[in-house]
């Protein structure tokens, strides 16, 4: 969590994180689980709704200034899709947003997810704190890059 020098950056401004499941993929509980737990974990949640784009999602985390954007899939095509979202940001130079990704996820998919850009990666069952401290953490370095 954020420690007590960095709380500042929380302060004035809760965390704003945008939750979107680019591609073709329309099963759309739990990113409605997720929103409630970071809604109630005092964050700012924004929607992509279904079936965005890569281009739209990164779109939008730039036009709503998000912190964290966080990626869902349960169709299979995270190596492909979450991908396409991090490189359109690297091609845009924006590395003060952070990505997170989650649904069915293959175990051995993981480290290829981490080395884009892409943590967290949590598949159904992970416990809700869990998802909501790392994203805590990934947005306190996000908050940090936008400040050098």
């Amino acid at each position: 969590m954020v420690d007590g020098k960095n709380r500042s950056l929380f302060k004035d401004k809760p965390i704003k994180i945008l939750l979107a499941k680019p591609g073709i993929d329309g099963h759309d509980r739990g990113v409605f689980v997720l929103a409630k737990a970071f809604r109630d974990a005092g964050m700012e949640v924004l929607y992509a709704g279904l079936l965005p784009t890569p281009e739209e999602v990164v779109d939008t985390a730039v036009n709503e200034d998000v912190d964290v954007v966080a990626l869902s899939l349960l169709n299979g095509a995270h190596m492909t899709v979450f991908k396409k979202v991090a490189d359109l940001m690297k091609q845009r130079g924006i590395d003060d947003i952070a990505l997170v990704g989650g649904g069915t996820i293959p175990d051995e998919d993981k480290p290829s997810l981490e080395a884009m850009g892409i943590s967290g990666n949590y598949g159904p069952g992970t416990p809700l704190s869990v998802i909501i401290e790392h994203v805590t953490r990934r947005a306190e370095e996000a908050r940090l890059k936008k400040l050098r």
